[in-house]
């Protein structure tokens, strides 16, 4: 259904505020009389959200949610990604074509702004006591000191990734019947792959352990769409058995990653793990058109959903009326929203997760702070300084070999000094800011391929464990979370299936297990003998021999 969007319906545009209000007083501990109960007006709104006046009492809700929220939290996710990234700005991007072309001086421009972390050097690296980024007029080149960003964050995290997400994940159905618990399972990875697979699961990680959590929000693409493999158009086109047809359908889930920036969730008033609504804004750029844009809105409660469009200018200014493009049921989902939240680390009582770059963020600025110290201290003591005394025109003459100086002052001499020298103490300060992040994290060097000599004997797999033994113990804390979030999804994929009439599910066989590979590479010699030990019990041979990446076996979802 497609229609403008009207100023009317107030009524409804004021319930659907006094409700977020109520959200947002509850999430803070407050009490009064916003706090309302939110499901008895369930059906009220979706009665509103048919007319054109009520459709425009949820947007402007759902914009003043996602609003408030983004005024709240977008500085602090801004920050995560940018410790994580490191990205060179557009400017110093700028300039270094320019010194690449020739037609610049120094690569990267006077005044360019550099990695993002230089924001947490102190004010005494930069020229004029101030941060670079503020242009090159007035930009004061002299005092500028020797500026060294290592990331020591990124690789952490990329490693933390790796453990959680190493191997392909196998999904097994709860279903006691074990022809449709094999069924299910085979339409579960067909789904999840064809919305990215492994590649999905990990960018998801990554997003989490960067802002603390991440959701899924799963959809049912048109009819029209064509799966990965060119298969799938309408259904009524698919003449094959009902495998084939839940296949097909399957081909047709997408799972979207929705992380802080785009999407916020509508907690309810009486269970902080429960939706009420959730919101998704998404920004794309209008061709032709510069600096204009075109902002959806995407709105899920109740089991209704809404997608709104607007016109906006560079300036955020709205052009002409706001577009209700589409509006009508939503898959299902736990509390009619299909979405499901993962936390990265869990935090109690709180919605938000704990994110992995946060606690290292002060770390890093020391760590940058030192390992610019010792960049300027390297400057100035790696080469040799001469200091001339009663030698005429001394400062003259360059200084470098066969250069003879003469002088009839008998006082006349020339003393030399300079030269790097050892410093323990910053030598050490620095190691131990490192191993600081080792903790923090609990990541140490060895989990990218760092190995040194102080780890010990690593010829054992057990003396391997211990090693890692905290990055391990916090990849399986992870993986119970996410284990619970991919099931969640399957259920919700379940739940849609069955809906369509080409899977039939009941409640109680929406289940699914997740099973894990091992975060560390195993022995082959153990990996033999753990697929004899299967066999011998009467796991399956195809199985067994997935494991070991022999065949063409099922090895879960990729």
């Amino acid at each position: 259904m497609v229609g403008r969007v009207v100023a009317r319906g107030s009524g409804g545009k004021r319930a659907l505020l006094r409700r977020l209000r109520g959200h947002w007083g509850a999430t803070r501990g407050l009490k009064g009389d916003a706090m309302q109960n939110w499901d008895a007006m369930g059906e009220r709104r979706a009665e509103e959200g048919k007319t054109e006046g009520g459709a425009l009492a949820v947007l402007s809700a759902a914009k003043e949610a996602f609003e408030h929220s983004q005024k709240e939290h977008a500085a602090r996710n801004r920050v995560l990604w940018n410790y994580y990234r490191n990205p060179l700005s557009a400017a110093w991007w700028a300039g270094a074509a320019k010194g690449l072309s020739g037609r610049g001086g120094v690569l990267g421009g006077e005044g360019a702004v550099g990695a993002a972390q230089e924001r947490g050097l102190p004010r005494r690296f930069f020229g004029g006591g101030r941060l670079r980024g503020a242009g090159e007029a007035g930009f004061d080149e002299r005092g500028r000191r020797e500026i060294v960003i290592e990331n020591d964050i990124a690789w952490r995290v990329h490693a933390m990734v790796d453990f959680l997400f190493n191997r392909p994940v196998r999904l097994t159905s709860t279903s006691g019947d074990e022809g449709k618990a094999r069924r299910i399972g085979r339409v579960l990875e067909i789904a999840w792959e064809a919305s990215g697979g492994m590649g999905l699961m990990q960018d998801a990680a990554l997003l989490a352990h960067v802002y603390g959590h991440v959701d899924f929000l799963v959809r049912i693409a048109p009819e029209e769409a064509k799966g990965e493999a060119g298969e799938g158009g309408d259904l009524e086109a698919v003449e094959a058995g009902e495998d084939e047809r839940a296949e097909a359908m399957a081909r047709r889930v997408r799972i979207e990653i929705v992380d802080p920036t785009r999407g916020v969730a509508l907690l309810s008033d009486e269970d902080y793990r429960r939706f009420s609504g959730y919101v998704v804004r998404t920004r794309r750029a209008v061709r032709g058109e510069a600096g204009d844009a075109l902002v959806f809105t995407e709105v899920f409660s109740g089991g209704e959903r809404w997608l709104f469009s607007e016109r906006v200018s560079e300036r955020g200014e709205l052009i002409g009326r706001a577009e209700l493009v589409e509006r009508g049921r939503s898959i299902g989902g736990r509390d009619g929203v299909p979405v499901v939240h993962v936390q990265n680390v869990s935090q109690p009582f709180r919605y938000e997760g704990l994110s992995e770059v946060e606690p290292l963020i002060a770390l890093q600025d020391e760590l940058n702070t030192r390992l610019s110290d010792r960049a300027n201290r390297v400057t100035l003591q790696c080469f040799k300084m001469y200091l001339a005394k009663g030698v005429e025109g001394f400062e003259k003459t360059p200084v470098g070999p066969g250069t003879v100086w003469t002088s009839e002052n008998p006082d006349a001499k020339i003393e030399a000094f300079g030269g790097d020298s050892a410093n323990p103490s910053e030598e050490t300060h620095i190691d131990e800011v490192r191993e600081a992040m080792d903790k923090v994290s609990g990541v140490p060097p060895l989990a990218a391929g760092v190995v040194r000599a102080k780890i010990g004997n690593l010829t054992s797999e057990n003396a391997l464990r211990v090693t890692l033994q905290g990055l391990l113990t916090r990849t399986a804390r992870k993986r119970v979370a996410w284990g619970r979030g991919i099931a969640g999804v399957c259920a919700i994929v379940l739940e849609a299936l069955d809906a369509a009439g080409v899977l039939r599910t009941g409640e109680m066989e929406r289940g699914v297990n997740v099973e894990w590979s091992d975060a560390l590479p195993r022995d082959v010699g153990d990996e033999l003998r753990s697929a004899q030990a299967k066999a011998a019990l009467g796991v399956d041979r195809g199985r067994v021999l997935a494991d070991l990446g022999i065949g063409s076996g099922d090895r879960g979802v990729e």
